[in-house]
């Protein structure tokens, strides 16, 4: 009986261990690109919410509640690729402190850079970025098109 209780003791210990470890941290930002890539083709939505930052998550959140749907639907449906691209390439990883940015291939042929932002040492990827540099684009865009505009006026 001792003999079983020391073996369910040095169990349950070796099985804590394994647990605590969970799945390896991608310690880069193309590590957690290929590691969401993967969660996309495998339709895992734990892993890919895993990998988004909490102000992606909080996005989503307020998307999906707009929307009345449960967050997940809105976390597959909103992927940085689209499902059917058979191959995804990638390109000028740029690590500054905190944040990063890759670009990557759109299944148009359009390099697009994504963003990542190191929330408790772990690269994840950061939607606000993304959505602020279109944001940014528009602005721009607009400010050359008021130009274009104000140049044929007379004062």
């Amino acid at each position: 009986m001792v003999l079983f209780n020391k073996f369910l003791i040095l169990l349950s210990a070796f099985l804590f261990l394994v647990s605590c470890a969970g799945a390896p941290k991608p310690s880069t930002p193309l590590e957690t690109l290929k590691t969401y890539t993967q969660a996309i083709k495998k339709k895992d939505t734990t892993t890919m919410k895993l990998l988004l930052s909490a102000e992606s998550i909080k996005m989503s959140e307020q998307e999906a509640k707009s929307q009345n749907v449960p967050l997940d639907e809105i976390v597959k449906r909103e992927t940085l690729f689209n499902e059917s691209q058979k191959t995804v390439e990638f390109r000028n990883e740029k690590i500054e402190g905190e944040k990063a940015t890759i670009e990557m291939k759109d299944s148009m042929g359009v390099w697009n850079t994504i963003f990542f932002v190191k929330e408790d040492d772990i690269w994840k990827i950061d939607k606000q970025g993304i959505a602020n540099q279109m944001l940014k684009q528009v602005e721009e865009d607009n400010r050359r098109l008021d130009e274009i505009i104000n140049q044929g006026k007379q004062p």
